[in-house]
């Protein structure tokens, strides 16, 4: 398996082309995840390694994840595998929390951590997560309420922190990490414990 990340200029985010390693096989079977943009460079990789796109796999609708499909499904006759049904007015294959997607040798696990978004989703493809913008280096994702914020962390506890081993981590921004770094290191997941070990609770007696 191979990995190819592309900074997106246009959007301040990662895209990353996951592909299988070169065989007797004539074709070589690769998939897109959160196609932030399309630009030349991203089809020069793809075009130069002789891959095939067989699906795009998107994190969560969020703008700067996103802007690159329509040019790519312009070049590229693919489905869309997200959590949401509709993505830029472009139908999807629906996936859901503990299903597995096979195109060609990749297994792609599909494990669901609402919380920045309702839709976000952490792909796991053998010892590598590909984690959008629910876990990056030091950081969990933005939320808009405090409600939001402990469903994030209690999924991330509960499905990916606890994940036997370790794993290399591939977020939507900022540069690639481990899950035992996260583990140990999350600046997010600190804070959001510290918040609530300090956390004062009044009692009211009706």
């Amino acid at each position: 398996m191979r990995v190819y990340c592309h900074y997106c200029r246009t959007s301040f985010s990662n895209c990353y082309i996951v592909g299988e390693e070169a065989s007797d096989s004539a074709e070589r079977v690769a998939i897109v995840i959160d196609p932030g943009e399309m630009d030349l460079k991203l089809l020069n990789y793809i075009e130069e390694n002789n891959f095939t796109v067989k699906g795009v796999f998107v994190t969560h609708d969020h703008a700067n994840h996103v802007n690159g499909l329509a040019t790519l499904l312009r070049i590229y006759d693919v489905s869309i595998y997200a959590i949401n049904p509709t993505i830029n007015e472009f139908r999807c294959t629906l996936v859901r929390d503990g299903e597995t997607v096979t195109i060609g040798s990749l297994s792609i696990d599909i494990i669901a951590v609402p919380g920045h978004s309702i839709d976000s989703a952490v792909f796991k493809i053998g010892s590598l997560l590909f984690t959008g913008d629910t876990l990056t280096a030091g950081l969990i994702g933005k939320t808009i309420s405090s409600y939001s914020t402990v469903t994030q962390v209690n999924a991330l506890r509960r499905k990916i922190l606890s994940l036997p081993g370790d794993y290399a981590i591939f977020p939507g921004a900022g540069p690639p990490t481990s899950l035992n770094a996260e583990r140990r290191f999350n600046f997010g997941i600190q804070a959001f414990d510290d918040q609530k070990k300090h956390r004062k609770v009044f009692r009211v007696d009706l």
